[in-house]
C-alpha cells in the first residue's frame, strides 16, 4: 500500500518537529571538519562513522575536534574495531574527556575483530559506563540484512535494547517497509525511540555505489535488477521528499515514537542542509 503525500496538519507538524532536529552523519575524510563547522550550526547534531579502512582512532580524532568546536557529536563506537577492554577505556576516557555525551554502538564490518564480536559484547563491558552518556544508539534494520539472519537481527535488538536508549535504522528506499518495521518493533514490546535512517541530498551515481557496496536488502536487489533504469537517472540526485512525505501517519502516530531522522549524508552535508532548510520554509508554520 502507497501512502498519501502529507496534506493533514498532524503529520506536517510532526515532520517540521522532527526535520528541525536531525542527525547528520558524516564519514571522518578530508575536508568534512570544514564542511560541517561551514554549513552546519551547531544545533545540529553530528554522527561519526567508523570503518576498518579508517580505524577508530579517525573516528575518535574528529569527534574531538567537532565537539571542542562546540557541536554535539555522536561518535561510532564499532565492536569489532575495539581491540580489547584497555582499548575500551582508552577510547571512553577520551570522549569524556571531550565532553561527548552520546554514542552509537554498531558491531563495525572488521573481518577479524578483537575481543568484541558484536554490539551486546561491548555494551555489556562498558558495565557502570553507559550511564556517564546521555544517548546510547543501537542500529535497526528495516530491511534484511545482507550478511545477518532476520532471527538473528530480532533477537540482538532484545538484547542490546536494555542497555541502550535509542535505536538508528539502516536506510531503506520504501516508505512501506520502514513504517511496517517500525510497527513491528513496536508489537515486540521494544519502545525504544526510533531513529529513522534517510540519505540526505546525494547523486544517484553515488547512492547506488554505496548501497550495492554495503547491501541493502531489498533496496539494493531493486537497484541491481533495475540498472537499465537507474543508468538514466546518474546525473540526478537522490531528494528524501518523496519518501518522507509518505511516512506521515508514521511519523504522526505517538505510539511509534519516531525520534527523528538520521540523514546519512555521505558528505554532501552543504546539499542535505540547503535541503533541510527549504523543506522547513515549505512547511511554515505547520
Amino acid at each position: 500500500m502507497t501512502r498519501a503525500p502529507l496534506a493533514a496538519s498532524p503529520e506536517r507538524a510532526a515532520l517540521a518537529t522532527l526535520l528541525r532536529r536531525p542527525r547528520y552523519e558524516v564519514l571522518p575524510l578530508d575536508g568534512i571538519e570544514e564542511q560541517v563547522r561551514a554549513h552546519l550550526p551547531t544545533a545540529v547534531k553530528v554522527t561519526v562513522t567508523a570503518s576498518p579502512r579508517k580505524g577508530i582512532e579517525a573516528t575518535l580524532d574528529l569527534s574531538e575536534r567537532l565537539a571542542g568546536a562546540g557541536y554535539p557529536v555522536v561518535p561510532h563506537l564499532s565492536a569489532r574495531l575495539i581491540r580489547d577492554r584497555p582499548h575500551l577505556e582508552e577510547a571512553l576516557d577520551r570522549l569524556t574527556a571531550a565532553g561527548i555525551r552520546e554514542l552509537f554502538v554498531p558491531a563495525g564490518d572488521a573481518e577479524e575483530p578483537g575481543e568484541f564480536h558484536g554490539a551486546a559484547d561491548l555494551l555489556a563491558a562498558m558495565g557502570d559506563r553507559r550511564a556517564h552518556f546521555d544517548e546510547i544508539g543501537i542500529t535497526g534494520y528495516p530491511e534484511s540484512h545482507h550478511l545477518i539472519s532476520d532471527d538473528e537481527t530480532i533477537r540482538a535488538m532484545f538484547t542490546k535494547a536494555e542497555m541502550a536508549t535509542c535505536i538508528i535504522s539502516q536506510i531503506c528506499f520504501d516508505a512501506d517497509v520502514i513504517a511496517g518495521w517500525v510497527a513491528a518493533v513496536r508489537a515486540r514490546g521494544t519502545h525504544l525511540p526510533i531513529w529513522i535512517g534517510l540519505p540526505g541530498v546525494v547523486d544517484y551515481a553515488k547512492l547506488v555505489r554505496i548501497s550495492m557496496k554495503i547491501g541493502l536488502g531489498e533496496s539494493a536487489r531493486f537497484l541491481r535488477h533495475h540498472s537499465n533504469w537507474m543508468a538514466r537517472l546518474m546525473t540526478r540526485q537522490f531528494r528524501p521528499d518523496p519518501l518522507i512525505a509518505r511516512l506521515g501517519q508514521t511519523l504522526a502516530d505517538p505510539a511509534m515514537a519516531v525520534g527523528g531522522f538520521h540523514m546519512y549524508t555521505f558528505n554532501e552535508v552543504e546539499k542535505t542542509e540547503r535541503w533541510r532548510q527549504r523543506a522547513l520554509e515549505r512547511l511554515g508554520s505547520a
